[in-house]
């Protein structure tokens, strides 16, 4: 019989995060880099990271997104 390989963990290089915006539009899957969040901060620095998003989309669209209400990691 031949021995299968155990799988080595993946070290994720996006976290995912679902964007809730005050004017009520939403927005799903957006990559944040890992190594942003997990620290002392938790997914707080997700949030700047998504908004210079925002920014930069709008700047080259000419379509400003409103205020971010609140951010949650996407269910796996």
């Amino acid at each position: 019989m031949a021995k299968t390989k155990k799988k080595q963990p993946v070290d994720s290089a996006f976290v995912l995060f679902d964007v809730l915006y005050e004017d009520g539009a939403r927005t799903s899957n957006r990559k944040v880099p890992g190594t942003l969040v997990g620290g002392l901060d938790g997914d707080e620095p997700a949030r700047g990271f998504i908004e210079e998003q925002d920014r930069k989309i709008a700047e080259m669209s000419g379509n400003p997104r409103g205020p971010i209400k609140s951010i949650t990691r996407s269910p796996l």
